[in-house]
């Protein structure tokens, strides 16, 4: 059985930077595509960034308001994706979510991902 755990969340001040981990377990690591979520009473659940399988050329996807000032990454001998965030702003303040899905990435809405983590909560003080 497949599982995510996420980790790295916590407080952070404006404009400084954080890096979240997502641990896998029950698959090898370089499988599949992996996504960044988060969501906030403000917004709904929201793409962050996604990044596709090691086979499949482990490229990279952002969202616009995250493009510019993250970066998405997996390691494959720790199973682990992460994703550091410059910059940060309090609009990023949410619970982060990774997901996971088997295959090439086909979209990045939240049904296009089939297994999720728990979520790491992230407050940016201003």
């Amino acid at each position: 059985q497949l599982d995510l755990e996420e980790s790295g969340g916590g407080s952070v001040e404006a404009g400084g930077s954080l890096t979240l981990s997502c641990t896998v377990s029950g698959q090898p690591g370089n499988t599949g595509a992996m996504a960044w979520f988060r969501s906030s009473p403000e917004r709904k659940l929201e793409f962050v960034a996604a990044i596709s399988g090691e086979v499949n050329g482990g490229d990279p996807y952002y969202a616009s308001s995250v493009k510019g000032r993250s970066q998405i990454s997996r390691d494959s001998s720790k199973n682990t994706m992460y994703l550091k965030l410059n910059s940060v702003r309090p609009e990023d303040t949410a619970v982060y979510y990774c997901a996971w899905r088997r295959g090439r990435i086909t979209g990045i809405s939240s049904t296009d991902f089939e297994t999720w983590g728990r979520g790491t909560q992230v407050t940016v003080i201003s």
